[in-house]
């Protein structure tokens, strides 16, 4: 089976990967370790990326579950300072999107995002400009490993499961696009995403 479609991921593949130093910077602004900061952001995250919620209050969410009092100026520079680690975009990943393009393959992003930086990005990145279809959690109301978006990626993409490609940096996010028939892989680099994709017969 020939492939069709390439799509691929944002965080840490579109973009690079957030600096880990950002953790422990909203951790001191909310005064506990960064483990314990660690622990409650990615358990509480869910209903964020899916759309349910404002990144106020997953940041009061968060806070309360810290048991933690913060004025709302301190709030938003803590979002602002989320947000401001997943804009780095990767130059080698938008150029290897440009050339899957350019071959005349279907060019998707699917990817866990919430409202807010969806936003952003689709004003201030190129890459969100070039692909042909786009499925993002807070609009599908569904997240990753969730199989509904992965559906509603194949439903839009018009070609068989096994006609797409996708990278991804989670392991369990690829483990379901395999599960309903997709060519998956962890994300490493644009480097080995190519030599992958030539592989498969990708003509590039």
């Amino acid at each position: 089976m020939s492939i069709k479609a390439v799509v691929f991921d944002y965080g840490q593949v579109i973009s690079f990967p957030q600096d880990p130093a950002v953790l422990d910077r909203l951790a001191e602004r909310a005064g506990v370790s960064r483990e314990k900061f660690e622990s409650v952001i990615w358990v509480l995250r869910a209903e964020f990326d899916r759309g349910t919620i404002t990144a106020k209050e997953y940041y009061h969410n968060i806070l309360s579950a810290l048991d933690v009092n913060l004025d709302e100026k301190t709030m938003d520079k803590m979002i602002e300072m989320d947000f401001e680690s997943w804009r780095n975009i990767n130059p080698a990943t938008e150029a290897l999107m440009e050339d899957v393009k350019k071959a005349g393959y279907i060019l998707g992003i699917l990817s866990n995002m919430p409202h807010e930086f969806l936003g952003w990005a689709r004003k201030n990145v190129p890459a969100f400009q070039l692909p042909h279809i786009s499925v993002f959690s807070c609009e599908a109301n569904s997240i990753k490993p969730e199989e509904a978006i992965y559906h509603k990626l194949i439903s839009l993409a018009g070609v068989k499961p096994e006609e797409i490609v996708f990278f991804d940096d989670n392991s369990e996010n690829v483990k379901c696009a395999c599960a309903l028939g997709m060519v998956a892989f962890i994300w490493t680099n644009p480097e080995d995403a190519k030599k992958e994709l030539l592989a498969l017969g990708v003509k590039l």
